[in-house]
């Protein structure tokens, strides 16, 4: 009895020791790795997502209702060869009970984390066609509800001799998987029944804390607190680890108890060689709360592990008022653990510092941000966020002084140094260095040169140095001793002084740039067409321009102009033309170009007609709108091509072309004529057309000769006629309203009428619409 009280006791006291040591979330990353969840916030290597959300100190899984899924992983690899040991609290209340919780392991190098299928799955096993958790290694079920130990929803295995029952308040462990391949029953044991799967009586307990209407149990002294500590060892027999799963539970209040549920377990499945840790929760029909806190992960076999080792460095100097960078602890340390790397150095003041940190389990491995930074009254050390380098700025008023500081190194299993000094000497800085060139100007940071050309590089400074070391993109270039280097390669270039204490400044960092060349673009083609004008070819440069670029233009014979040289172009050929920068001397690779110069006039003009009749104008018989009009070309000087423009929207390319016009007005007709270099010369020429019919009576007609036989106007321009003759009494004796008639013959009802006088009176309408009526005498002669 005394023993198994002091057993409670201790486990207690660890309780409390951890609630406390982990009541503040510090970032971090490796092992051991502490997460309260406390303070509505956790380090960045814890991965949430699903119905997950923090909520009182806790991260609450799944609510208490239905169909309701969360996740949560520590996005940190750890090595599988000295196992995982890991602690937490869950709360399982409030609900109609179902589904559960697991807790998880899974291939570290996964990139694309995805949980497994939900409902009786818990989030790590396949769910009918839902794959399961990427990369899984190794799941543990608490299931409250009873599926995890089934083969239900495509589940491999179950608890053996009932495959496909229910098993509520039991515990399961699942083998690796991917897809939805694996993930079989392991084992498992019913918590809250007896059996061959169950526990001794005395030992039994359910899952949940409570049903509906029942709260979170915190305090290990109250009924329905529950506890998990798992512990994978490897294996030294076999591959995989031995498994270790207990729980601290009260089911009766001030009595708390540490149920074992497996020991030492195997679990032979090799591991991959970094595994990450999660836990996830479910509900389906039936609901509960699932929540977690106090999240502890260590490395298991910590016996196996030895603290790395640093050294007392001592010697070393610094310079005041300057930020000093050092990467002492990547050559002065021993790291002696299988896989182990250098997680972080921490700064403390004093060894006794560094002794009240490692009391506590959550610190010893923890590289905390206050310890990653000193600041003493002599200056401030800066640790490196990784790795083994810092950094140190000294106070001026402490040159000649020793400094003396405290250093831990931590790797990645968590395991720390026990402390070692070093000593930095202050010492007086050189005074500021500067580059200056004969290329650059105050505040200039850049010099631009043409590939292949040097420049002389000076340091320059209030002090004398006594040697100097100078930098290309942060090589160090050898046998660069001196204050002046000649450098070409394009680049940044830096210098660091040095005065007689061996302080060193550095100066700002100077470019070396050899630019692109500018491009030029000529509209084209690029031609002159005023005869006996020079031809500027800087009209023809797109984007000319002179404030930042040069030009230059090489004729066929040789000769090379400059800017406003391009000026005074007077022969045609193919010259070469070039650009550079203003403020350099190299030229672009040539472009050729065709230049072409005019060496006749060329002339446009054009004539008209009537297609085949020399009419143009009223004295002649005038041009009617339906008249097919011949436009002459009468141009000079090398014309190739010719666009005609009627001034009606009708065009034509021929040279000599016909056109109607269909109706009056006045028709501005254009003639522009193009050259074989592409000069172009317009022409332009109104023409009206007013005449859009024609009609001319006969004074007589003779019906008994061959010709003149018939009565009828001649028209022009007429679209429709009605002609009607009548004799001197008024009598209509002839009548007809087709417009191609012969017209009268002289006879009424087949008998000629006496010579005489007769009347004629015409109605017509012109192709354009004018309306006509005219009337008259006329002779028939016999």
């Amino acid at each position: 009895m005394a023993n198994q009280f002091k057993s409670i006791f201790l486990i207690l006291f660890l309780y409390s020791f951890l609630i406390v040591s982990s009541s503040v979330s510090i970032a971090q990353v490796g092992f051991p790795y502490c997460e309260n969840f406390a303070g509505g916030s956790t380090q960045s290597s814890t991965v949430f997502g699903g119905s997950a959300i923090l909520t009182s100190g806790v991260l609450q899984l799944t609510s208490n209702q239905n169909d309701q899924s969360g996740f949560v992983y520590i996005d940190i690899p750890f090595s599988s060869t000295f196992g995982i040991k890991a602690s937490f609290e869950y709360f399982c209340y409030g609900g109609t009970g179902a589904d559960g919780l697991t807790a998880f392991l899974f291939d570290g190098t996964v990139t694309n984390f995805n949980p497994g299928g939900f409902g009786g799955s818990l989030g790590y096993a396949r769910r009918n066609n839902e794959p399961g958790l990427s990369g899984a290694y190794l799941g543990i079920g608490f299931d409250t509800f009873g599926n995890f130990g089934n083969n239900t929803e495509s589940r491999i295995g179950g608890f053996p001799g009932i495959e496909s029952g229910f098993h509520p308040n039991s515990i399961v462990v699942r083998g690796p998987g991917q897809g939805i391949s694996g993930y079989q029953f392991i084992v498992g044991k019913k918590v809250n029944e007896g059996g061959v799967f169950g526990l001794p009586i005395n030992q039994r307990f359910p899952l949940s804390s409570g049903g509906q209407g029942t709260n979170r149990v915190t305090d290990p002294q109250n009924s329905g607190f529950r506890q998990v500590f798992l512990n994978l060892e490897p294996n030294p027999n076999d591959v995989g680890y031995l498994l270790t799963v207990e729980m601290l539970v009260t089911t009766e209040a001030g009595n708390p108890r540490m149920v074992s549920i497996f020991n030492q377990e195997p679990y032979s499945f090799e591991a991959p060689d970094q595994l990450k840790i999660g836990f996830a929760a479910s509900t389906g029909g039936e609901n509960n709360f699932h929540e977690i806190r106090n999240v502890i992960v260590e490395v298991s076999n910590d016996e196996g592990l030895l603290d790395p080792v640093g050294e007392d460095i001592d010697g070393i100097a610094s310079c005041a008022g300057q930020e000093n960078t050092y990467d002492l602890f990547n050559t002065n340390i021993l790291l002696p653990n299988e896989n182990s790397s250098l997680r972080c150095i921490q700064f403390f003041e004093s060894l006794d510092d560094i002794i009240s940190e490692g009391e506590d389990i959550c610190s010893q491995g923890n590289c905390r941000p206050e310890n990653r930074e000193l600041i003493l009254p002599q200056g401030v050390f800066k640790a490196d966020l990784e790795g083994g380098g810092f950094t140190f700025f000294p106070n001026s008023e402490f040159i000649g002084e020793t400094v003396e500081v405290f250093y831990t190194i931590t790797d990645n299993y968590g395991k720390t140094s026990s402390g070692n000094s070093i000593r930095l000497l202050v010492q007086e800085s050189p005074a500021p260095v500067s580059i200056e060139s004969e290329l650059l100007t105050t505040g200039q940071n850049e010099i631009r040169l043409c590939e292949g050309e040097s420049v002389v590089l000076v340091a320059v400074g209030e002090e004398e140095y006594v040697r100097y070391q100078w930098f290309f993109e942060e090589e160090l270039i050898e046998e660069s001793v001196n204050s002046e280097i000649q450098v070409s390669e394009e680049g940044g270039y830096r210098v660091v002084a040095f005065n007689s204490q061996n302080c060193s400044i550095e100066s700002e960092i100077i470019k070396l740039k050899n630019p692109e060349f500018p491009s030029v673009q000529l509209a084209t083609p690029i031609i002159g067409c005023e005869l006996g004008v020079p031809l500027d070819i800087r009209s023809f440069i797109i984007d000319y321009d002179i404030l930042n670029f040069d030009y230059q233009l090489e004729t066929p014979e040789g000769l090379f102009l400059e800017n406003e040289e391009l000026a005074e172009i007077n022969d045609s050929g193919l010259y070469l033309i070039r650009i550079k920068d203003k403020d350099l001397l190299c030229w672009s690779d040539p472009i050729e170009i065709e230049i072409n110069v005019i060496e006749e006039p060329l002339l446009v003009t054009f004539d008209y007609e009537v297609d085949g009749t020399g009419i143009k104008s009223d004295a002649e018989g005038g041009i009617f709108i339906d008249d097919p009009i011949r436009f002459i070309s009468e141009s000079s000087g090398g014309a190739v091509s010719w666009s005609w423009d009627f001034g009606n929207g009708n065009t034509s390319e021929e040279e000599n072309p016909v056109h109607v016009f269909g109706k009056k007005g006045t028709f501005q007709v254009s003639l522009t004529v193009s050259n074989a270099i592409g000069c172009e010369r317009t022409f332009e020429l109104n023409i009206e057309l007013t005449q859009s019919y024609r009609v001319m009576f006969p004074t007589g007609f003779t019906p008994n000769l061959r010709e003149n036989n018939f009565f009828r106007p001649k028209v022009k321009g007429i679209a429709k006629m009605e002609l009607s003759i009548f004799n001197i009494w008024g009598n209509l004796i002839f009548q007809t309203d087709e417009l191609d008639t012969d017209g009268w013959d002289g006879r009424l009802n087949g008998e000629l009428m006496p010579s005489g006088s007769y009347v004629y009176k015409v109605a017509m309408e012109s192709t354009d619409g004018d309306e006509i009526k005219e009337s008259g005498r006329f002779l028939l002669i016999r």
